[in-house]
């Protein structure tokens, strides 16, 4: 099986290239064949200019060499001479957070002092390209938002950079391009936000909205889910009305009942929830079928596929509950330069300027 196959395509100089694509589907190969710690099997690969790459962020540390004479190390094998690292330590050391044990075997590292340590060599390196792999999964939110100020100024710089990363938001702020990959093979290039919802599409399962209503156990169940905008036939839009309608059927009547609606970004992170626990947490239901309306005057959320998860709950404890149950496609509508659409209305309060003070004019005619 291969690895890669039919895959072309170009960076130009000064260009920021994203690639995604789900595990597997060959992103990290690329980078090791660009780099040039894979060979390629069939084809070539033409490179100019001086070319960095930080794939295994530390892989070349020696557990038993200290943070210092592991600086020195790694920076030689990145092709850095002994008065560059030089040049440069004190300033790897801080912006690696690690100043207080930069003299201790790297051995005795946390995991996040060692990946740390491994990107501040790398980003300390004055390359023509610069080759990234999940680089923004490095450390803690305080050096995520480093990496991200390194990455911003090589671009400023006019270098070249190829970036892996599952942080969709982050290739769509960085990248000029992006290239989707599945299964070893390229699958659509274009502007970051066409190829991430095509990505989004792929990632998501698209499974039927319909839920199983089968006599059960249980007290009640849910039916079905559906997302729709003022026109009922329509999927909802960016910045515009949204339903979303919850069926259910209950064996008899229940009290202190919580619907919820949970959507999620692709990445498995929850982005908002719909819930009748803070309008009514005493909602009771008869028996029978039923159906609850959440209505969302301004749908916030930027365009795009998200996973949806459903549940029936009573005092904490869950009554039904279906994970995946669903997918939100969410069309565009009224422009987001963000993660979410904020509507707002603006005005200029406009200060008069002062009178010219013309009394220092020596002229009888005053000033001009």
């Amino acid at each position: 099986m291969w690895a890669l196959q039919d895959i072309s395509f170009e960076v130009g100089e000064g260009e920021c290239l994203g690639i995604i694509g789900n595990n597997g589907a060959g992103k990290s190969t690329i980078l090791k064949l660009l780099s040039r710690i894979t060979a390629p099997t069939l084809g070539e690969i033409s490179i100019r200019g001086r070319l960095s790459s930080l794939i295994e962020v530390g892989s070349g540390f020696h557990p038993e060499l200290t943070g210092r004479e592991n600086i020195f190390l790694n920076g030689s094998m990145l092709g850095m001479t002994r008065q560059e690292i030089t040049r440069k330590v004190e300033s790897i050391v801080e912006f690696a957070g690690v100043s207080e044990y930069i003299d201790v075997p790297v051995k005795r590292y946390s995991t996040g002092m060692y990946v740390r340590l491994g990107f501040s060599i790398g980003a300390h390196l004055d390359p023509d390209i610069m080759l990234l792999d999940e680089v923004l999964a490095v450390g803690d939110i305080v050096f995520q938002a480093k990496c991200l100020d390194v990455i911003s100024k090589l671009r400023e710089d006019g270098r070249t950079i190829v970036l892996i990363s599952h942080d969709l938001g982050a290739i769509q702020r960085l990248c000029d391009r992006v290239i989707l990959l599945h299964e070893g093979r390229l699958m659509m290039s274009g502007a970051p936000m066409n190829v991430i919802e095509s990505y989004q599409k792929l990632a998501i399962n698209d499974s039927s909205y319909q839920l199983s209503d089968e006599t059960c156990q249980k007290p009640v169940t849910c039916s079905y889910i559906s997302f729709t905008s003022l026109k009922s036939d329509e999927a909802p839009r960016t910045g515009y009305p949204m339903f979303a309608r919850l069926g259910f059927n209950a064996q008899t009547s229940l009290e202190k009942i919580v619907f919820n609606v949970l959507i999620y970004w692709p990445s498995g992170y929850l982005c908002t929830q719909l819930t009748t626990a803070m309008a009514d947490p005493q909602l009771r239901v008869a028996a029978g079928r039923g159906e609850v309306e959440f209505y969302c005057p301004v749908l916030e959320i930027q365009p795009g596929w998200y996973r949806v998860d459903i549940s029936i709950e009573s005092n904490g404890v869950y009554l039904d509950r279906h994970q995946r149950s669903a997918v939100l496609h969410v069309l565009p509508g009224k422009m987001v330069l963000g993660d979410f659409y904020m509507d707002a209305a603006w005005r200029i309060h406009a200060q008069p300027s002062e009178a010219l003070d013309v009394s220092g004019c020596e002229t009888e005619d005053g000033c001009a």
